[in-house]
């Protein structure tokens, strides 16, 4: 029995997808004016998890992640750069969709621009003003009115006297009410603009993901996830203007992945602590990132340091290491029914529990350091591969990357005037080299099969 935490009870409950065997999941993607950092990376694993565990469980999942690529922000950073919003947003697209693949983040069914979805967002404001639930103000936006939706709240917890007291709030002379937000901007000299029943103008964020998650699943689907800072306002303001335009439920289940946090502060740009994936993986192999996301708990917060991601890379190199030498193509199929499969699925179908799943994995592997079973081996990679991991030949990760700028052609020659030296029983000279190799963090196995070597 599949259990999904979900935020809007504040509990966990068992998933009961709408239609039997198949799941819609909408994602909040990135909002394209700069590189990922590694805040935005925790989003892209873990949903592309969630994705590829249901998916093993047989349900057609229909995975939908957006891409904003017109808000305040990109506006501000083309025009500081003096180029255009396009131009901006296509090259940080492409920058975005090459670090999910060095993460081995699956592309999602569809990834709908905001740009590219402005008829269906005009659609869903024109019912939402048809309905008393919008009016245009005199400066030519429109906005939502936020007390005439009965439920707002329901899922930050918040109630309207506490937002409206809240910092949260703009003023904002224009509004009838302090707590209403803005479904259309009036246009501006300079800025993008598109054509509307209230004039030249363009979305505000909130009013894009409902249009577009309407749009490639319904108006009403199974899981819609994002990230913890997203809940309030952005999650809230979805479901009134979906369900206040529909009159129904708008999603089963509400997913939210924790904070990315250095020296105890969330990670951010408006912080300015935050990391860069492409800076993380000048020092640490993708797949370690990805490793390291995925033995924290989704929904717990993840502590980014180079030492915890040290202490990845060393883990992930203890289950490589036991896969070293022995055959271990992945299963055409797993039984999860029996021994490490059934633990490793009951910590997934928890509410996608990867650190108690990551755990099977190592007792897999100490079974296989131990016995050299082909059978365990085998499992071993199937299961880590539902997480995207120990998908690569063990020697290829083992020896990948740079330890203190020796070349993998510098090892092999060393290794050579080891074993020369060995031969000619010049032990002092061979333990040397090993030494040597050592410190600049290269470790030497010597095994019946000759001499290999990894990175320490």
């Amino acid at each position: 029995m599949q259990t999904i935490y979900n935020s809007l009870t504040r509990s966990k409950q068992q998933f009961v997808p709408i239609k039997r065997g198949e799941v819609g999941m909408y994602v909040c993607g990135m909002t394209v004016y700069d590189f990922c950092h590694l805040g935005h990376a925790r989003v892209l694993v873990v949903f592309d998890m969630v994705r590829r565990w249901l998916a093993s469980r047989g349900y057609k999942v229909r995975y939908v992640r957006n891409i904003t690529d017109i808000d305040d922000k990109i506006i501000r950073r083309a025009n500081e750069n003096g180029e255009s919003v396009e131009r901006l947003t296509s090259r940080f697209i492409k920058a975005m969709n090459e670090d999910a693949e060095a993460l081995g983040v699956g592309k999602p069914d569809s990834e709908p621009r905001a740009t590219a979805t402005i008829p269906q967002m005009l659609t869903l404001i024109a019912e939402l003003v048809d309905k008393g639930l919008a009016y245009q103000a005199d400066n030519g936006d429109v906005y939502y009115s936020v007390r005439k939706f009965k439920d707002y709240g329901k899922l930050s917890g918040k109630s309207l006297e506490q937002l409206r007291a809240g910092e949260r709030v703009d003023i904002d002379h224009n509004k009838r009410d302090a707590l209403d937000f803005v479904l259309w901007k009036a246009a501006k000299p300079g800025e993008p603009s598109w054509d509307s029943p209230w004039g030249k103008g363009r979305p505000g964020w909130h009013i894009e993901c409902s249009a577009m998650s309407e749009h490639y699943l319904s108006s009403h689907f199974d899981i819609h996830g994002g990230g913890q800072d997203l809940q309030f306002p952005h999650h809230e303001n979805e479901i009134a203007q979906s369900e206040g335009a529909h009159g129904h439920t708008f999603v089963n289940y509400w997913m939210h992945n924790g904070f990315v946090r250095v020296d105890s502060e969330k990670m951010s740009k408006s912080l300015g602590n935050f990391f860069t994936v492409r800076e993380i993986l000048q020092k640490f192999d993708p797949e370690v990132v990805r490793f390291f996301i995925l033995r924290a708990h989704y929904r717990s917060p993840l502590n980014y340091s180079d030492q915890h991601l040290d202490d990845a890379r060393q883990a992930l190199t203890r289950l490589y290491t036991a896969l070293k030498g022995v055959d271990s193509e992945p299963l055409d199929e797993v039984d999860y029914s029996d021994g490490y499969a059934k633990r490793f699925a009951e910590a997934m179908d928890d509410d996608f529990n990867t650190p108690e799943a990551v755990s099977v994995l190592f007792e897999l592997a100490n079974e296989v350091n131990r016995s050299h079973s082909v059978e365990h081996a085998r499992l071993l990679r199937s299961l880590a591969a539902v997480l995207g991991l120990l998908g690569r030949d063990p020697e290829a990760f083992l020896q990948a990357g740079s330890a203190e700028g020796i070349t993998s052609e510098e090892i092999e020659k060393r290794i050579e005037a080891r074993n020369a030296a060995r031969k000619a029983k010049d032990f002092a000279q061979a333990d040397q080299i090993r030494d040597e190799l050592l410190e600049l963090g290269v470790t030497l196995e010597d095994g019946a099969g000759g001499t290999t070597w990894r990175r320490s």
